[in-house]
């Protein structure tokens, strides 16, 4: 079998640029998991947060408005300079708080060392390839203090027969033509985790219109 093709940040960006406004008509299965999320991720608790990929900045605007203490402060990273304007306008009202920026698609960030209660990335993973992820979550772990969450979710494998099926499409259309489906591909967020690293509080599949979308909330060790 050929490798796998994943998009790069240049043709992730053109796809986002294009398609960034509409993003949030994924919401119908995508909002059950990020249900789950915020539960499992304890914002009551959070006064500073990091999203990477911050898409629209929906999950954002939730936290800002119902779960985060209301001193909590918030910074979105994004790819997409459409996604970037969208986010901008949506969390105009907490811009004493919330701050978006553009990146040119690196996972690092010049941030401090164990400042930060939760770094989040929802739907994020399913672009990057391994050596990206790894990247990522060990930037996490550099960003999260002591007792702080990284909270993530995302397309993963079925479970149930219908679910299997959805993922197993997903996967055929990513292979054949990664772009038809955003560049994400169904992934097991559970299996890059460095047991040494990282202590997993929560971990579950939630399913919605028969595809499966990954939670997991872990704590740095």
């Amino acid at each position: 079998m050929s490798a796998r093709r994943l998009l790069s940040r240049p043709e992730l960006k053109a796809h986002y640029d294009r398609v960034g406004a509409w993003q949030d008509t994924q919401a119908f299965y995508e909002a059950p998991a990020l249900d789950a999320l915020i539960s499992a991720g304890a914002f009551y608790g959070a006064a500073s947060v990091i999203e990477v990929g911050c898409g629209t900045g929906r999950l954002a605007e939730r936290l800002l408005r119902t779960h985060c203490p209301p001193h909590a402060r918030y910074e979105g990273y994004d790819l997409s300079e459409t996604m970037v304007q969208v986010a901008r306008s949506r969390l105009a009202s907490f811009e004493d708080r919330a701050t978006v920026r553009q990146t040119d698609g690196r996972l690092t960030f010049d941030r401090p060392d164990g400042g930060h209660d939760r770094v989040v990335a929802t739907y994020l993973l399913d672009l990057l390839s391994r050596e990206e992820a790894q990247t990522f979550l060990g930037e996490a772990h550099r960003l999260l203090r002591p007792g702080g969450r990284l909270c993530l979710a995302g397309l993963t494998r079925g479970r149930s027969l219908l679910s299997r099926g959805v993922s197993r499409l997903w996967d055929a259309l990513h292979r054949l033509r990664p772009e038809w489906v955003g560049g994400c591909r169904p992934l097991r967020r559970w299996a890059l985790l460095d047991d040494a690293r990282w202590s997993v509080r929560t971990h579950t599949v939630v399913r919605a219109w028969g595809v499966p979308s990954e939670v997991l909330v872990a704590l740095p060790v």
